[in-house]
This record gives structure tokens, C-alpha cells and sequence, in this order.
């Protein structure tokens, strides 16, 4: 090979100007760093012991949005799909509505399925796998012959959604672990409680039962009366949990509707908590809502290990501030009635 000497020069980097680190801004310091744990702490505690940085932050300015809407009396309501539930956290969001912090629940079709099958027989979630191709998916008796015959008779009586129906006849059939449904907690609790039903997405909607009418009426009552929760959101807090479509669509068009209203949101807290991020819950929950004066606040994680963890941080923050949620609870319920 003939030898070539190459025109080109590498860069001389001689006069390069630079400056003292020490005179730099920078965006960590070591004040923002974790501090070890030390045993026996609290989980205050061990929430000021992380960092001062990205989602740590964002999930303590969470836990003070929550906290500072139930002292202030404000509305908080969790919306969220089906998959809350099959995680296990019925328990945990049970335990919000019967200490006031959540004032209302919106859920997606499939949430009434999971939540009167635990309320039935203490399990859900099928293999879907295992029974497609056997046609045996959704197949379940008792599933639809309740939910089913709950609409009936709401439909038959008027002026009653989705949510209150089931959630009354768990109530008032003394389902075995009725004490564990969502619904029925709601019910007793006197919880508003929406259900918005796609029609084709829920295995209830294959049973001959299914009067397509009547779960109509009673799930546009349900969007009426999420309506009316969303219009009292003023300095309140919206929680969108495992639901990547239906509940932030419902969502936005309630928005729509109470600002055409008349109504103000003004410094509304937005929070999306899932797995992964979606684009519907990141325009229709965190930036489209929240406008000039709001703020939306995204935490991605496990909901198993992150709701309970924010639910009791939450509880912490009030029982310092010795609140009493039972008080607060009250005081919500009140301003919700009657409210044009």
C-alpha cells in the first residue's frame, strides 16, 4: 500500500478556556443525597432519608398534596382500572375511604367484575390462557348472574349508577368478603362510586343476561355523578391508578364539562401511578388538566409496592398534623350533597 499523508489535522485543543468547578452551577449536591437507614426509624423517616432528586421528590411532594387536600377538606378521588385490585390492594384503598382520604372512586368495566368475584367466593383473575381456546373464558355463573341482576333491579328502580347498584346488593346479599370489596366498602361508607363501562371490554357483556339498555342508564348515571366529584376538584387532587385508556379519557371530558360549566379547578394536583409510562394518562391526567395554576406529578412503579407506600405516608403526614379524618370525612360528605 502506497503511503498518504492526510491532509486533515486533529483539533489542537491548546488556549482551551475553562473555569473553577468550585464557581460551576451544578445539579446535584451532596446535601440532595440519601442518607443511610438507620434501623428502627420511621417511615417519615426513611422518606427524608432519600434523595433530594427526580422521583423521590416527586413522591413526597405527592404524599404533601394528598395530605394537605384532607386537611384543607378538599376532594381527592382515585380513579383506576382492574389491575389494583388482582394485585391485592383492596385492603389498602378500603381503608382510605373508611378514614375519609379518598372521597370518591371511579373504576373501568372490569373493576366491578374482580371486586364482586372477591366479595363472592375470596379470589379472582382467571387464566385466560388456560380457557380461551376451550371457550370457558369469562364464563363464570355467578359472576354475571350477579352484576346482571344487580343492574336489573337498579335499572328498574331509577335514578341509581352502576357503582351504587352492585356495591348496595353485595352490601345487602351479605356477600362472604364483602368486607374486602371496594364496592361494598363504598356503599357502607357512602363513598360516591363510578363505574364506566366500554361496551365488547368486560366478559360480563357476553352473558344472554346482559340488557345493554340498562347498563347503559346506569353507567351515563355514572359519568353524571363523576361529574360532579370532578367539579368539586378546586385545590383538590385526581389520582389515575392502572388506567392507561378508559378512566383518563372519562377524565378529560369531565374536565371539559365542568369548565363549560362554569366550574373552576383551579390548583388542581394531578397524579398518574403505573408500570410504564402511557401517552393518554400523561396528556389527559398530567398536562391538559392541570393548566396554568395545577400540577401533575408521575411515579412509575410496581402498584403493589408504591400505592401502599404513598397510602401510608400519606397517613403518617395526617396523623402528625393530627387531623381527624373521621372529622374530615364528615366535612367532605356534607359539601358534596346538594351542591349544584
Amino acid at each position: 500500500m502506497k503511503d498518504r499523508k492526510s491532509p486533515w489535522r486533529p483539533l489542537s485543543f491548546e488556549g482551551l478556556n475553562t473555569y473553577s468547578l468550585k464557581d460551576r452551577p451544578s445539579k446535584v449536591q451532596v446535601e440532595d443525597f440519601a442518607r443511610p437507614w438507620a434501623p428502627g426509624g420511621s417511615l417519615e423517616g426513611f422518606l427524608q432519608s432519600l434523595p433530594s432528586i427526580l422521583a423521590a421528590d416527586q413522591f413526597r411532594e405527592a404524599a404533601d398534596a394528598l395530605a394537605k387536600a384532607v386537611q384543607g377538606g378538599r376532594t381527592v378521588i382515585l380513579g383506576m382500572g382492574a389491575h389494583p385490585i388482582k394485585v391485592g390492594l383492596n385492603p389498602v384503598i378500603a381503608d382510605l375511604m373508611r378514614r375519609g382520604v379518598l372521597s370518591a372512586l371511579a373504576l373501568n368495566g372490569a373493576g366491578i367484575i374482580h371486586d364482586v368475584e372477591l366479595a363472592l367466593a375470596g379470589k379472582t383473575s382467571e387464566d385466560v390462557g388456560a380457557h380461551l381456546c376451550k371457550g370457558q373464558f369469562g364464563a363464570a355463573r355467578e359472576t354475571s348472574q350477579f352484576i346482571h341482576g344487580a343492574v336489573a333491579a337498579a335499572h328498574a328502580h331509577g335514578g341509581v349508577g352502576l357503582g351504587e347498584a352492585v356495591g348496595r346488593a353485595l352490601v345487602e346479599g351479605e356477600a362472604p368478603f364483602a368486607h374486602m370489596s371496594l364496592l361494598a366498602t363504598a356503599w357502607a361508607e357512602e363513598v360516591p362510586v363510578s363505574v364506566h363501562v366500554a361496551f365488547g371490554t368486560d366478559i360480563i357483556h357476553m352473558s344472554p343476561a346482559m340488557d345493554g339498555a340498562a347498563m347503559g342508564a346506569l353507567t351515563h348515571h355514572d359519568f353524571r355523578l363523576f361529574c360532579r366529584m370532578v367539579s368539586l376538584l378546586n385545590e383538590g387532587v385526581y389520582m389515575n391508578l392502572g388506567s392507561a385508556v378508559v378512566l383518563p379519557e372519562v377524565f378529560l371530558k369531565a374536565v371539559s364539562v365542568v369548565h363549560n360549566l362554569g366550574h373552576s379547578l383551579e390548583s388542581i394536583t394531578t397524579l398518574n401511578m403505573d408500570f410504564q409510562r402511557h401517552y393518554r394518562p400523561q396528556v389527559n391526567v398530567i398536562q391538559r388538566p392541570t393548566g396554568a395554576s395545577g400540577r401533575g406529578i408521575t411515579l412509575i412503579g410496581h402498584h403493589e409496592i408504591m400505592f401502599p407506600l404513598l397510602a401510608a405516608a400519606v397517613l403518617e403526614k395526617l396523623e402528625k398534623m393530627g387531623i381527624s379524618q373521621r372529622l374530615n370525612k364528615r366535612l367532605n360528605r356534607g359539601s358534596h350533597k346538594g351542591r349544584n
